[in-house]
């Protein structure tokens, strides 16, 4: 069983690649969608948070206040550190754990869909990485028009991770969201013909 990392820019097409590849019969692992599930109220993610934030980082509801974490970590370099160190290694073990499931099944490839794999994760423990990206200006619009952010919190965004040139140089594959959806399926569907051979 191939076990293949996908990431990518923010707002560069990364998640609309993972979604190409469930529909083509791939097991797709979404770090987002778990560490959503990890931060959750009464589990042991959440109240490590938490503990680390003060309770001032919890909503109405008693739920994580993400809008206010996200904005604390985007300017406080060190907050970044210590919510990716609560993070990362929780997020690591379920990873193992969906893998060792996949192989157990029998899957023929994993793909695993991680936002910040060079800048938090383990490039080495997959059998290749697939980088999305697309223009800076282009992902700049996206972050603003699609998801509502303010221009300067989508600058920090941004910056917040590698630059693209760095992980286009560590990149077996690399798939460019330049063009319309058909170009890009057309992309992602050719890295996963090569895949299979």
């Amino acid at each position: 069983m191939q076990v293949i990392g996908l990431t990518g820019s923010v707002a560069a097409g990364k998640t609309t690649v993972g979604a190409l590849f469930r529909e083509w019969g791939a097991t797709v692992i979404d770090a987002d969608v778990l560490v959503r599930e990890m931060q959750r109220r009464g589990e042991p993610v959440f109240a490590a948070i938490v503990a680390a934030f003060g309770p001032g980082i919890v909503d109405a509801h008693g739920e994580l206040d993400r809008g206010q974490l996200r904005g604390r970590i985007l300017t406080d370099l060190d907050a970044r550190h210590r919510l990716e160190a609560i993070v990362h290694p929780a997020l690591d073990v379920r990873l193992r754990e969906l893998v060792a499931a996949a192989r157990a099944r029998g899957d023929w490839i994993v793909i695993a869909d991680i936002p910040l794999l060079f800048e938090a994760g383990d490039p080495a423990a997959y059998d290749g990485i697939i980088v999305v990206d697309a223009p800076l200006a282009e992902r700049r619009r996206r972050l603003m028009d699609n998801r509502g952010f303010e221009a300067s919190e989508a600058e920090q965004l941004i910056a917040a991770q590698l630059p693209s040139s760095d992980k286009r140089a560590r990149a077996t594959w690399i798939i460019d969201n330049d063009g319309d959806r058909e170009a890009l399926v057309l992309k992602a569907r050719q890295v996963l013909e090569a895949l299979q051979r």
